[in-house]
């Protein structure tokens, strides 16, 4: 008696042992593999790939792959795992051929080549990851779309000596986003270019985005990088309501972003051009802003108490003006910038330092400017009525106060 060893057609797992005799036949072979496999046995293949014939042949220990009739399925050196390629007969077109990768049992095809575990080939490098984490992530995507449930027959991959599933990309840029499917964050190492990482998630169709930070953790810059990389330039970038508490945004173009209610405390906005953002109730306290651009910045009712902003330019060629109505500017430090126009209305400016400041035409009425100090400034038509001027210094100054622009 000899014992043979079969699997179903293409596949590498759960092998079932059969019982040959001297007086076995065939047919006693097929009908005994469809008992075992589940499957109707129609043809015997050997490894590579020739009909077995006569049990004459049959040697103890052999290895048979049965098959329903469809045409031998060859496995990359045995791989577990990987999608076998199907042998094209003669007068076999590619489309049938490809058709062999799909999950749908009516075609022959076994899910058992479709293992959980799948090694690519990116660019060279190899990954081994599962088909899970290529899917749940994100369902529309390419990969999913390759290695779901419902695999796409319209999709062709080769596959190395190794039967790794080649794919022509770079993988540098594709390891953070088989990082994200798998966490769901984006992370990036300081050598990765943002951009390269975001065209490569263009490429697979990767739409869903990172998850939000939670509330108490802080966006980074690289994080706002990317946000900035992915929003078209037609649309504003919503920061509403983020923390970007002791983030380093310095030297940004973050013209129009939305950081109404955003925390930014300790953040580094120097150098930045911040014209025309929306930072209405937003916490900057002791964040830096030096030299920043704030040309028709609205910061309602702000929170900047101890902030510097030395050197910084409010003025708006075309005719808009910040406002900073309501701000609270405790000890803020705005020495040297350019002020005209801007709306200061009930600000709280009590301690702060405005030496040197252009604010030509600005308003300053009802603001409490207490133990502020002014010299220097250019204050030629600002409206200082109602505001408090008690302990306030006005050294130095370029241009006369006249008693109608401040009365109290």
């Amino acid at each position: 008696m000899k014992r043979i060893v079969t699997f179903q057609n293409g596949c590498a797992v759960d092998g079932k042992i059969i019982a040959v005799t001297h007086s076995t036949t065939l047919e006693e072979i097929l009908a005994e593999a469809s008992k075992k496999l589940g499957i109707v046995a129609k043809v015997i293949y050997t490894p590579q790939g020739a009909i077995l014939d006569d049990v004459r042949l049959i040697r103890d220990d052999d290895i048979f792959y049965i098959s329903e009739g469809e045409p031998f399925k060859t496995i990359a050196k045995t791989q577990v795992g990987v999608v076998p390629k199907l042998a094209q007969p003669t007068g076999t077109s590619k489309e049938t051929i490809n058709k062999g990768h799909s999950r749908n049992p009516s075609n022959g095809t076994s899910a058992c080549f479709l293992s959980e575990w799948v090694t690519l080939n990116v660019g060279g490098r190899i990954f081994t990851t599962t088909r899970s984490t290529l899917t749940q992530q994100d369902s529309h995507s390419m990969l999913a779309r390759m290695f779901g449930e419902e695999t796409d027959v319209s999709w062709h991959s080769s596959v190395d000596d190794n039967g790794a599933y080649l794919i022509d990309r770079s993988p540098l840029y594709f390891e953070p986003l088989l990082n994200y499917l798998r966490h769901g964050k984006l992370l990036l190492d300081k050598n990765v270019n943002p951009e390269g990482v975001l065209e490569e998630a263009k490429f697979f169709g990767l739409t869903s985005k990172s998850q939000a930070p939670d509330d108490n953790s802080s966006i980074t810059r690289r994080e706002l990088i990317l946000r900035l990389l992915s929003t078209p330039t037609n649309k504003e970038l919503r920061c509403q309501g983020m923390n970007f508490t002791g983030a380093n945004l310095s030297k940004l173009d973050l013209r129009y972003i939305n950081f109404k209610y955003a925390v930014l405390k300790h953040a580094n906005l120097s150098g930045a051009n911040l014209s025309y953002c929306n930072f209405e109730r937003a916490d900057l306290s002791k964040a830096v802003l030096d030299s920043a651009n704030l040309l028709g910045v609205k910061m309602l009712c702000t929170n900047m108490e101890g902030t510097s902003l030395k050197g910084c330019n409010f003025e708006d060629p075309a005719g808009s003006r910040a406002n900073m109505e309501g701000a609270l500017m405790k000890s803020v430090n705005l020495e040297g910038s350019h002020m005209a126009g801007v709306n200061l209305r009930v600000a709280t400016l009590k301690n702060a330092n405005l030496q040197n400041c252009d604010l030509r035409g600005a308003v300053l009425a009802g603001a409490d400017l207490e133990n502020c100090d002014l010299s220097g400034c250019d204050l030629q038509e600002a409206n200082l009525r109602g505001a408090n001027l008690k302990g306030a210094a006005f050294e130095l100054m370029l241009n006369p106060l006249h008693m109608a622009q401040a009365v109290r």
